[in-house]
């Protein structure tokens, strides 16, 4: 009797156990090849700038031009898979990606890099979108905890292993830089094998054209916003006229697109979405930990090369405590919740301890001992892990399936959105606090400052032992202050999901959609627990 009931219990489209797994391992390496994507780059991305004779903006660049496009092309994706099949996008998506890394490799110039790491964010951010849509469709959402915990885990992989890839690339001579967008290739062409043999979901297609106004000005505010970011301090004065101007441009684009997206027939973004108070307190939540996640993290790979004087492969190996603690905690707190029908408590957990890690982290410098560095990325590791994926689940628990597929890209997007503007925000300080430092250390030397904070990234093995000193110093100085910067958007996360409702997970996708607005439900999920 078990064994008959079970399908129904855990899936909308009549899948067992083992062919939901077998369909997620297509679903899992198309996820690890878009994670892989965006941080693979991370610890290789010193010798590169310095190999391209790009600066910190460069820099920058490289990492936002992939989640800018990862981010304005979510939602996209997401709506299209609200009106097509499923299958056939997220194989699309596999395609833009390995044609935008194989790009990427070629490249002769940071701009060339940047403008093919568009396209790979383009792809990437249908796989992100498409990943979260395709699992709702096929488990319901009190057994999908179980399963986020394996994409958790792949997602754990991708973000803190990316850069120790990246970094025995780098350190491997005859491979060097350039595989490092290689690398994703073999994994997306397996991906797309695996899908279309694994992969069987019934297509409901609606007559309904997508908002190609709407989707074009979110991206051209949204671009615009972090132009701004990025370039403020370096080309211009935050406090200018062309700042003022971006700023205005960005706001009047925002605005004309929440306009366009109120009067379409089927909006890119359904702002009805966020009259859903949980879906409205998930996005801040998103935004803070993309912040965190990407806007921080992705500068830990200069700060253990050019701190601490560590080969990429070594920085790389210096950052396993996060992704140990993303991993053990998306696998282990994704089976708890499958268990017993409760979330909310691991999203407030996870909250407190990114904030507490982020601060931590505020204290770090060149000579800090790892051991303490260690634990305070295992912390944000841990934060991460129980936090990311169920937001996305306390989302999709409250919306009409056929509206999975915007809810989730919602929350996806906002991610991103909030990734992008952590690396150029988080970047401009990171670049500003050096410049300052430098200047000061110098000057205590006699020497003269002038450009201390222009030009190429530093390689410390050429310096002179002062001089050295002086930039480990600084870079260090200026990382720990990008963890502190970030230490608030934690804070505003645990708010947010402080005041989110809990409601008890739904056993099939066919029951009724909960109520976000009324009273928590804990004797309920109790009652559901023991069903």
């Amino acid at each position: 009797m078990t064994q008959a009931t079970a399908p129904a219990r855990a899936t909308a489209v009549d899948m067992s156990h083992r062919q939901i797994l077998e369909a997620l391992s297509g679903l899992l390496l198309g996820m690890f090849v878009a994670i892989l994507s965006s941080t693979v780059v991370s610890n290789a991305l010193p010798r590169i700038i310095t190999d391209l004779r790009g600066g910190q903006s460069a820099y920058t660049w490289v990492v936002t031009s992939t989640l800018l496009a990862t981010t304005a092309t979510t939602p996209i994706w997401g709506k299209l898979s609200d009106l097509f099949s499923k299958k056939l996008l997220v194989q699309i998506s596999l395609v833009v990606f390995v044609l935008g890394s194989v790009l990427a490799g070629q490249a002769q110039t940071t701009s060339e890099l940047i403008a093919c790491r568009v396209v790979q964010g383009v792809g990437a951010g249908g796989l992100t979108a498409l990943a979260q849509v395709i699992m709702a469709t096929m488990i319901a959402p009190r057994e999908r905890g179980r399963y986020s915990g394996y994409l958790g885990a792949v997602m754990a992989v991708g973000t803190i292993g990316g850069p120790l890839i990246g970094g025995v690339i780098v350190d491997t001579s005859w491979l060097g830089w350039r595989w490092c967008f290689y690398v994703g290739v073999p994994f997306a062409v397996l991906a797309l094998i695996v899908l279309q043999r694994t992969l069987r979901l019934p297509v409901v297609k609606r007559d309904v054209k997508i908002d190609w106004w709407g989707a074009t000005l979110i991206t051209a505010a949204v671009s615009l916003l972090l132009v701004w970011i990025t370039l403020a301090g370096d080309k211009y004065d935050w406090i200018s006229w062309t700042s003022g101007a971006m700023v205005t441009g960005a706001a009047l684009l925002g605005a004309l697109a929440v306009r366009v997206e109120k009067r379409a027939a089927d909006p890119m973004i359904p702002p009805h979405l966020f009259r859903n108070r949980t879906i409205t307190l998930a996005v801040i939540a998103s935004i803070a930990v993309g912040v965190g996640m990407f806007g921080a993290s992705v500068f830990l790979g200069q700060y253990f090369q050019i701190s601490r004087g560590a080969s990429p492969t070594m920085s790389g190996l210096m950052t396993l405590p996060m992704i140990g603690g993303l991993l053990v905690s998306s696998t282990v707190v994704g089976r708890i919740i499958t268990a017993t029908g409760r979330w909310k408590s691991w999203l407030v957990i996870g909250s407190v301890l990114l904030t507490a890690g982020f601060a931590l982290m505020g204290t770090m410098r060149a000579d800090t001992p790892y051991w303490h560095l260690a634990v305070f990325m295992a912390l944000i590791g841990l934060g991460v892990g129980m936090s990311m994926q169920n937001l996305v689940l306390a989302v999709q628990n409250t919306v009409r399936p056929d509206e999975l597929g915007a809810a989730s890209s919602v929350v996806s997007f906002f991610r991103s959105l909030g990734g992008a503007i952590g690396v150029s925000a988080l970047g401009a300080v990171l670049g500003h606090r050096v410049t300052g430092y430098m200047a000061d250390g110098l000057s205590r030397l006699g020497i003269p400052a002038t450009g201390s904070g222009g030009g190429g990234l530093p390689d410390v093995h050429t310096l002179p032992g002062p001089i050295r000193t002086v930039v480990e110093s600084a870079y260090g100085h200026a990382a720990g202050d990008i963890f502190l910067a970030a230490a608030p958007f934690g804070l505003l996360a645990l708010v947010a999901v402080v005041l989110i409702r809990e409601v008890p997970l739904r056993r099939s996708n066919a029951e009724p959609v909960p109520d976000p607005t009324g009273p928590e439900t804990t004797a309920v999920v109790h009652t559901a627990g023991r069903g």
